[in-house]
């Protein structure tokens, strides 16, 4: 399971600089690329593969002095791993850059349209395809707003998106709401896929106001001020895994603190299948808050058991089982005063293809572990995403095709449970949530073609 991506917009003062600190705050969602694009009587784009500080660290954030501009950190789920956002499209005699998460579910059909119509694409990203339909629409409309509701209307999937061109900034977010997108007032207007990186500019202690997007609404801000309408709306289906795993654990989304919400996850996982177990530890950092949960609903105390090496880089290369297993023991470390001769009761959020839980479980067993008990704080993944979480295809899941005891003897844990589905949308509090990666029922409209 990999991050997705994460995108800014503002309209402010010194606003790409703004950008790249907003970006580090979004890190976590993407680490391929990061780019920002500025408006100064034209479109002026950086970006480049690597962290947010490896793109921007010889003064590139100097070319980009605007108070309009977006930005993007990058996991490619769809397109070219060189293809890095912002995107600049042209189509219609218009040109705009844009910054998208997610995934367009009926990308190819609708792209063969435009082609027939004439249009020539430039780049295999399904991004491309949000700025082209836009633009054919602005042509025709001779409106924003018009133009986002055909936009809307044709392009299926998951989408929020930032649009720069003619010195102005518009976001949109997709109709059912699939990807968080948060919105801030203050001393200007921010959009950000998670309101943590709003924090960094917004003081809602002094008349700063944050708020989520909602789905189907359109933001048109310039100069002159903003203006909101929403244009379309279906059934909310928000991605349960921003509440799992992808979300910071300081960011609220619709509502709902993500970081209450795992510690919630892990109350119900011990309520539901409680173990015999001396000590809790976590998987670190992604099992923390739900093993947290799982503790204090259980009794049975709480210990960091595994320690986390925080400088293995992202570029660490892995051929063969060796370094594989090598990094393993080097990105986790077990305490073995925490571990040896008791009980554990090991929690994390899913297990997607089991070789890194397996590896954990064993390293626990040799540093003297008497019992293994893993809990997952979600239900099984059976099914992949097309709403633009990479899920790898469905027979590399190790829950997909068999039961319960046949993972718990594939990882070589003592015993293994997951989350039921109700018990994690009752711990999220919200029950209009996508869950179609764990039942396969994907949400109608993405696929009404």
């Amino acid at each position: 399971m990999r991050e997705k991506c994460g995108i800014f917009a503002a309209v402010t003062e010194n606003a790409a600089k703004k950008a790249y600190y907003a970006l580090i705050s979004l890190q976590h969602r993407g680490q391929e690329s990061a780019g920002i694009s500025a408006w100064r009587h034209r479109i002026k784009t950086v970006a480049g593969r690597g962290l947010v500080s490896e793109v921007f660290r010889n003064g590139e954030l100097a070319k980009l002095r605007s108070n309009l501009a977006i930005a993007h950190v990058r996991y490619s789920t769809s397109g070219s791993l060189t293809e890095t956002q912002p995107l600049e499209v042209s189509c219609c005699g218009k040109r705009l850059a844009l910054a998208h998460n997610g995934t367009l579910t009926n990308f190819l059909p609708l792209r063969r349209h435009y082609e027939r119509l004439g249009v020539r694409f430039s780049h295999s990203i399904d991004s491309e395809l949000l700025g082209v339909s836009f633009l054919w629409h602005l042509q025709e409309t001779g409106d924003e707003f018009e133009a986002m509701r055909e936009v809307f209307n044709e392009v299926k999937g998951a989408y929020s998106v930032a649009f720069l061109f003619d010195g102005k900034i518009l976001v949109a977010r997709d109709p059912v709401g699939f990807r968080p997108l948060s919105y801030g007032i203050g001393e200007g207007h921010y959009f950000a896929s998670e309101d943590s990186a709003l924090r960094l500019f917004v003081n809602e202690s002094n008349e700063g106001k944050i708020r989520d997007v909602k789905p189907g609404e359109v933001f048109l801000v310039d100069g002159d001020g903003v203006e909101s309408r929403v244009l379309a709306k279906e059934t909310h289906r928000h991605c349960v895994f921003e509440y799992i795993y992808f979300a910071r654990p300081d960011s609220t989304i619709d509502g709902v603190n993500v970081y209450t919400a795992r510690v919630r996850m892990g109350h119900e996982l011990a309520k539901e299948s409680p173990a015999d177990g001396d000590v809790v530890i976590a998987v670190p950092d992604s099992g923390r808050a739900a093993a947290l949960g799982f503790s204090q609903e259980s009794g049975i105390p709480y210990s960091e058991g595994l320690i986390k090496n925080r400088y293995i880089g992202r570029t660490f290369i892995t051929p063969g089982q060796f370094y594989r297993e090598l990094k393993v023991k080097l990105k986790l470390s077990p305490v073995r005063d925490v571990i040896e001769g008791r009980r554990v009761v090991l929690v994390d959020d899913s297990i997607v293809r089991g070789t890194t839980m397996r590896r954990i479980v064993s390293m626990l067993k040799k540093a003297g572990a008497e019992e293994v008990h893993v809990r997952i704080a979600s239900p099984p993944i059976r099914y992949p995403c097309y709403m633009g979480v990479d899920i790898p295809t469905r027979h590399e899941l190790i829950a997909a095709f068999g039961s319960v005891d046949r993972v718990r003897a594939s990882i070589g844990a003592d015993s293994l449970a997951y989350l039921s589905v109700e018990g994690l949308k009752k711990a999220v509090g919200r029950r209009d949530l996508c869950t179609a990666c764990l039942t396969g029922e994907y949400p109608e409209w993405a696929f009404r073609f």
